[in-house]
């Protein structure tokens, strides 16, 4: 783990001198995790194929132009982050999460990790609770449980203090464990 720190910050040093070849080994370590996470937010491979690009060059740009950067896991997401919330508030009408069938095996190995689940029904049944969960409490449960991130991590992307994070994947957790046993009663 500790090889990965000091991999990341050399090749952080090398990209802020504008070392493209160093960039390109970051994009590796970084580009499924991001545009898993754009894909979950937005639900369209397209849409998320094209985010997860312009968050590369905005952090290419970023770096490129000087800034510090202190935790650069934290910065693509928060740029990912960024960039979902500028794609919804310029869509005229928010898009349903999909899913479409040729991903729903990856899905299952996902949700088999979350909640380890056995019947390609019950992945199903998650994924649309999760998709009617409020935005707060959908991206949440994707930062701590599918990209397995920390409370730490989470706070410096979604920009609140632990403590509001906690309470945030605590109640987003009920919701949607209210959401299963509700349908378990029917």
């Amino acid at each position: 783990m500790k090889g990965n720190i000091f991999k990341e910050k050399y090749l952080l040093f090398r990209a802020q001198n504008k070392d493209t070849d160093a960039f390109s080994q970051v994009y590796d370590l970084y580009v499924e995790r991001i545009y898993r996470f754009i894909y979950f937010k937005v639900g369209t491979q397209e849409d998320a194929q094209d985010l997860t690009s312009e968050v590369f060059l905005k952090t290419w740009q970023y770096i490129t132009d000087g800034n510090k950067v202190k935790n650069l896991n934290a910065l693509f997401y928060k740029i990912a982050r960024n960039l979902v919330i500028d794609y919804y508030r310029k869509a005229t009408q928010k898009t349903e999460l999909s899913i479409e069938r040729d991903d729903l095996e990856q899905m299952q190995t996902v949700f088999d990790n979350v909640e380890k689940l056995e019947k390609k029904l019950q992945v199903e049944s998650l994924a649309e609770k999760i998709r009617d969960l409020k935005d707060e409490y959908r991206e949440v449960i994707i930062l701590r449980f599918i990209e397995g991130m920390s409370i730490n991590e989470m706070a410096q992307i979604t920009e609140k203090k632990k403590g509001a994070v906690r309470i945030t994947l605590f109640r987003a957790l009920n919701a949607l464990r209210s959401m299963i046993d509700e349908k378990t009663a029917k």
